[in-house]
């Protein structure tokens, strides 16, 4: 939707491109909006309709499982009406709902990141006790300097090309704040009281974190407003674009940090998708059950026989007794994740009519910035939950 070629079919739909904005710039963006607009609506849908939905007995476990021609034609249908859908002030409007899902995911990954850097740590670490230690100990040792000093490399780097001497206090303050409550998190990681309530608590879990508010950091000033403090990737790297790109066009088709948000994306989805089988806090997220539904056919009767003769097992999830996941969650994260692409997609670019241009807005900085915050608080908890909450198990 974002290719220049399809604009000037995009621009022949009734209603889609007037107004006083110039269509050359925000008719790829709008159409992403309106294709996402209709994935999101179709996945909401769902998502109200599988409410406590129990087991497959129900009959709405049945077009959770199936009827996959008429939900494509479905989903189809309310993307094509979106094109429909009068502008007016439905691409502000949209944006903003697409920047409070989008927030809400990022959440999600953060959950998901302080889980992967735990996991990474336990299993390196029982390896490490396992036998060849020293080698265990070199990996860890080695990919915790490789995030330290990836992070270190971010910091200068941010400092030279997102700040000036004269101006960029915003960045400045940003990126010095992070810095500070990384060092802060990192060495409460190895705290003996810390350490005594969880032994396997480290650096490798802190620096997977720093690393990660690093690329926070970065993804948040890269909407900012003001140019000046807000250089392109490829301005950075000495290519000169000013001659492509007319005053007050602030587009980028391709953005680094919207092309590693999505790259984020998909691994956070396929790590959601290989823990949730074996982890209990994962299953909580996703509100799976614990609990597995599979009954195996062909097993030995009372009378210790099987059917036919035949000893073949064959282990079947008809979810008869409960669904193993949470139908309408499910939904309901395919959701946020729409908006969350959508978001990327536009590196969360909002549409200004005063200028008919695609410009970042703060709300955008504040609302990536405030995520890094949260991560680091969520991750600190992780830490001192234990020494506060006494009476409850955390392993």
């Amino acid at each position: 939707m974002l290719i220049p070629g399809m604009e000037e079919q995009l621009k022949k739909i009734p209603g889609f491109c007037d107004g006083h904005v110039n269509c050359d710039v925000l008719v790829g963006y709008k159409a992403v909006y309106r294709v996402c607009f209709g994935m999101a609506m179709f996945y909401l849908l769902f998502s109200l309709l599988m409410i406590k939905v129990k087991s497959s007995s129900d009959p709405r476990a049945a077009v959770h499982n199936g009827f996959w021609f008429f939900k494509f034609a479905i989903a189809v249908a309310i993307t094509v009406g979106a094109f429909f859908i009068p502008e007016g002030p439905f691409t502000t409007v949209w944006f903003y709902v697409g920047m409070a899902g989008a927030f809400c995911f990022i959440l999600i990954q953060l959950v998901l990141l302080i889980d992967f850097a735990h996991s990474w740590n336990e299993s390196w670490v029982e390896k490490m006790e396992e036998g060849n230690s020293r080698c265990w100990y070199a990996a860890l040792l080695s990919a915790t300097a490789l995030n330290y000093l990836l992070s270190l490399v971010a910091i200068v780097l941010f400092y030279v090309y997102y700040t000036r001497p004269d101006g960029c206090y915003e960045n400045k303050a940003f990126i010095s704040v992070n810095m500070l409550v990384c060092i802060g998190a990192s060495v409460m990681s190895i705290l003996p009281k810390i350490q005594e309530s969880q032994p396997r608590s480290g650096l490798l879990q802190s620096s997977v974190i720093t690393v990660y508010t690093m690329y926070l950091t970065w993804a948040a000033m890269t909407n900012e407003p003001d140019k000046q403090c807000n250089p392109s990737l490829l301005s950075i790297i000495g290519y000169n674009s000013s001659s492509t790109a007319s005053q007050g066009q602030f587009v980028h088709w391709w953005d680094a940090q919207g092309i590693v948000g999505l790259i984020l994306f998909l691994l956070c989805v396929l790590y959601s998708s290989i823990r949730t089988s074996n982890n209990s806090q994962v299953n909580k997220l996703t509100l799976t059950s614990d609990e597995s539904t599979l009954i195996e056919d062909g097993l030995p009767r009372s009378d210790g026989s099987l059917d036919d003769g035949d000893d073949f097992h064959r282990a079947v999830d008809n979810e008869r007794d409960g669904v193993t996941y949470s139908y309408s969650f499910f939904h309901f994260m395919l959701f946020l994740a729409s908006l969350y692409i959508m978001m990327t997609l536009t590196n969360w670019y909002s549409p200004d009519p005063a200028s008919e241009a695609m410009t970042s807005k703060w709300p955008s900085v504040w609302v990536k910035i405030s995520s890094s915050w949260i991560g680091i608080v969520l991750y600190v908890w992780t830490l001192v939950a234990p020494l506060v909450l006494t009476n409850r198990d955390f392993d």
